[in-house]
């Protein structure tokens, strides 16, 4: 009997070290992406990603719903390259048959017919700023806000501007409106604007970065408007701060791997694709 219980118990330890190593081996392959950006395309179409195909759980890559050149995508990007989070693209094009984001299925995940939206952990994320939010409240690792609670407002301050004060002021949706005339002077107008009273924030708040020496939120903001500056030919000049950090972030892997030319859905005639 004793010899029986031995040859049984040996069975059960073979097992347990056999059930051990192959997790230790599945573990170490769950983190082979780190230090890098795990981002693909994702080819599911509209109609069954809406809904049907949404994560439901934690083991399913989140999707992110992007257009290359929108800067709202964009700082979503770098946040979840920051924070190292594997993530599909699925590109809308927001000029394509008068804009994909228009059309019945998409507006089912976005009712605001915009970019970004994210699928993760089971729900649809819409708006790049509260995206932010809940994966810095969701995966704390890698923080985007500081611990300190002043320094915390102070990012909020600069997003906000950006986000609320100068970006959607000169999105796409009110350029169409204010006419092809007009639209460079208009968005001139707004950037120029928004870009003094963030130079101005800077002037107290910048380390390295926008907000002393870590990188967060406010960061991932700026450098998709600085990007928009350039591309509506705003005299940068004034705003020494807002470039200097925009040139220290430019060489960073998860900024450089958000970057517009790196994007499954840019043209491939542009010159820095």
């Amino acid at each position: 009997m004793r010899l029986l219980a031995n040859r049984l118990f040996r069975t059960q330890l073979g097992g347990v070290l056999r059930t051990r190593n192959k997790f230790t081996a599945n573990k170490k392959n769950s983190f082979s992406h780190k230090n890098t950006f795990n981002m693909s395309t994702t080819n599911t179409a509209l109609s069954s990603s809406s809904s049907s195909s949404a994560p439901s759980g934690d083991d399913l890559k989140p999707i992110l719903y992007s257009y290359w050149r929108s800067s709202c995508s964009w700082r979503v990007r770098i946040a979840l390259n920051l924070k190292e989070i594997p993530y599909d693209i699925k590109p809308i094009s927001l000029i394509k048959s008068g804009g994909e984001q228009h059309c019945n299925e998409y507006r089912e995940v976005n009712p605001m017919e915009q970019v970004p939206a994210l699928q993760i952990d089971g729900h649809t994320l819409i708006e790049s700023l509260a995206i932010m939010h809940y994966l810095e409240e969701t995966r704390p690792q890698r923080p985007l806000l500081p611990q300190d609670v002043h320094k915390r407002a102070k990012v909020r301050e600069i997003c906000e501007i950006i986000c609320s004060g100068i970006q959607p002021l000169q999105n796409l949706i009110v350029l169409i409106h204010v006419g092809e005339e007009k639209k460079k002077e208009w968005a001139q107008h707004w950037i120029t604007r928004g870009f003094r009273a963030v130079e101005k924030v800077l002037s107290t708040s910048a380390g390295k970065y926008c907000v002393g020496d870590e990188i967060s939120m406010a960061d991932c903001c700026l450098v998709p408007q600085v990007f928009n500056a350039r591309r509506f030919h705003v005299d940068l000049r004034p705003y020494p701060i807002i470039l200097r950090i925009d040139r220290e972030l430019e060489s960073n892997p998860a900024f450089r791997a958000a970057h517009p030319s790196n994007q499954p859905d840019c043209p491939p005639e542009l010159p820095n694709k």
